[in-house]
């Protein structure tokens, strides 16, 4: 009868610390751990699949119960570690937490934890997939779990850790494991290769290794899948035709086709690929970590490894993301995404694989289409918009491909961003405020920028005006606030005076507020050109009389002003060159409001 045969993730699992490949912290700890004496009675492994979780566990237990162990390394060689090696060892117990995941089968592991080892200093228990015990499983296992016998030790190892109570954590120390490195799995699968006497093209372990997407395990059941398919000398080509995969220069011919807008020739390569034995799956999770790729390079990560293609072809993918920009590559990914999960439900998936590349090769250049966006938005019309977008001048464009949709032309745009007003229908109107633009020409880009629009002329007599502009700005209930102030007053060079009603006092505590009077004050130097502080003083009561003065007999009080406060008189003055006004108040009926009778001398 001949022996069966075993397969190479099992012939070659590692034996000690330094074999578990790209684990060298966590290796490192549980030998210092062992060395100086400092184990604790539970451990935590987690970790991807296939990256040594289990395999670390049981060099744990060969290092604790290893009569001739040194520095924290098994021998390997005695009873104890060929009897752990195969899983046969009586005082270690590798338990499968998915089978084994009731509350019946914890206590029958609590009533052995009290029963002394055999012929080892330990007793471990390895349970695998934690994560599946129920959760009357793990509440059986606390008390047990944290305060054991002082000779049993737990190993925990999971793919799941936050599926893992936190009681359970929190008695665990923790080790999380990475994902393994392509380069560290090739020079692993080039080990085994040169063990079972292969012939293994470096192409073709690149391939494998990038495949195992971090683990280490899958890359040798991917491997010994490979030497069982190909002959003593494996290529590239045997790896494709194994995992049903496409060449690079098919994913890169395919990618430019598509930057070019070839439909045509897009949907050509496809149909050949998948006439070639490329399975439609596999391609298109090619094509997605290939937009991957793509976004990496677009975003300047150089070391960041590539996982579609080799890197040989990193140039490629460098000129592809130029030419196409980061914006139309994140869009194109999306569309691939969307894709792929909608496959996974319908019998019809390369129709929606076609339908993807067709609408990835209509995508515009979405960098530069975002920069014009962003002019149009910030009040600047471009003149030639439609020259924006780069269109495909090539000679050998496909029949089947068409230009991408012309953008509005600068006429159609000005029309419809900038209306006609008033102003323009009527020369006797007058002009806009100074807050509003007014309709002109459009400007280029490609002349030197116009001299800034001049600002707001701060002088007495142009508060109603400012109180506009505010109100508008603001535009909430600080606004409002400002529109309910009895009179603004411009004073000296850089001082706004608010006259609020003490009736108003909701108004007044709105805009004293320190958050408001920092935007008025910033929309004032943003709308003036200089730094203009605000300040704020209490006027009479809007339509209200004191009682006394709806007994009292009318009372005559003149004043004469050489400069009067009110900016319509200050106008006058200037006009007509009075010299001095002679003020006389009128205190009527209580049911009248004041009045102010002005006089001139």
């Amino acid at each position: 009868m001949e022996p069966q045969y075993t397969v190479l993730a099992r012939r070659f699992r590692p034996q000690t610390f330094s074999e578990v490949v790209g684990q060298e912290r966590v290796a490192q700890t549980l030998r210092n751990a062992i060395h100086e004496g400092r184990v604790a009675h539970a451990y935590l492994f987690t970790g991807a699949r296939g990256v040594g979780k289990t395999s670390m566990a049981r060099i744990f237990a060969k290092a604790l119960n290893c009569p001739f162990v040194k520095d924290g390394v098994p021998c390997n060689e005695c009873e104890q570690c060929r009897g752990i090696s195969v899983g046969q060892d009586v005082d270690v117990s590798e338990i499968d937490g998915a089978s084994n995941r009731g509350i019946d089968d914890i206590r029958s592991l609590r009533a052995n934890v009290n029963i002394k080892s055999m012929r080892s200093k330990y007793k471990v228990y390895i349970i695998d997939e934690v994560h599946m015990l129920t959760k009357e499983a793990f509440n059986a296992l606390l008390k047990t779990l944290e305060e054991p016998p002082p000779m049993v030790k737990f190993v925990f190892c999971t793919t799941e850790a936050n599926k893992v109570p936190d009681t359970i954590l929190s008695r665990c120390q923790r080790f999380d494991f990475g994902t393994i490195s392509t380069d560290n799995i090739t020079i692993r699968l080039r080990q085994l290769a040169e063990a079972e006497g292969f012939q293994v093209d470096e192409a073709a372990l690149d391939l494998v290794a990038r495949r195992a997407a971090g683990s280490m395990r899958d890359s040798q059941s991917l491997f010994d899948q490979l030497l069982a398919f190909g002959s003593e000398h494996i290529t590239s080509a045997d790896v494709h035709r194994l995992l049903g995969t496409a060449p690079d220069d098919r994913l890169t011919g395919l990618i430019d086709a598509l930057i070019e807008r070839r439909r045509d020739e897009a949907l050509v390569r496809l149909d050949a690929a998948l006439r070639e034995g490329v399975q439609l799956e596999a391609f298109t999770d090619q094509l997605v970590a290939y937009f991957r790729d793509l976004l990496v390079a677009a975003c300047g990560a150089g070391d960041v490894p590539l996982l579609s293609v080799g890197n040989d072809c990193r140039e490629i993918l460098q000129q592809q993301s130029q030419r196409w920009g980061l914006q139309t590559i994140a869009t194109g990914m999306q569309i691939l995404a969307e894709s792929k999960a909608r496959m996974q439900r319908v019998s019809y998936g390369r129709a929606l694989a076609e339908l993807a590349l067709v609408r990835i090769s209509l995508l515009e250049d979405l960098d530069r289409l975002d920069d014009l966006i962003a002019q149009l938005k910030g009040g600047v019309v471009v003149t030639q918009v439609a020259a924006a977008v780069p269109r495909n001048t090539s000679s050998n464009q496909g029949a089947g491909s068409s230009p991408p949709p012309s953008l509005p032309t600068p006429q159609s745009v000005s029309s419809r961003s900038v209306p006609m007003g008033p102003a323009e229908k009527k020369n006797d109107i007058a002009p806009l405020p100074a807050n509003k633009s007014a309709p002109g020409p459009v400007p280029n880009l490609n002349e030197p920028e116009s001299e800034p629009k001049s600002k707001f002329e701060w002088k007495p007599g142009r508060e109603n005006d400012l109180q506009s502009i505010l109100a508008d700005r603001l535009n909430d209930i600080a606004g409002t606030s400002v529109r309910r102030a009895s009179s603004l007053a411009i004073i000296g060079p850089n001082v706004l005076e608010f006259s609020i009603p003490i009736n108003y006092d909701v108004e007044r505590k709105t805009l004293e507020r320190p958050d408001t009077v920092a935007r008025l004050e910033s929309i004032l130097a943003e709308v003036v050109g200089q730094p203009i502080r605000v300040r704020f003083r209490s006027a009479e009561a809007v339509g209200t009389v004191p009682k006394s003065a709806a007994v009292a007999a009318p009372v005559n009080r003149t004043q004469i002003v050489d400069e009067p406060e009110d900016t319509y008189l200050q106008q006058v003055t200037g006009v007509f060159g009075v010299k001095s006004w002679k003020v006389k108040d009128l205190v009527v009926e209580a049911v009248e409001s004041d009045s102010t009778d002005v006089q001139s001398e």
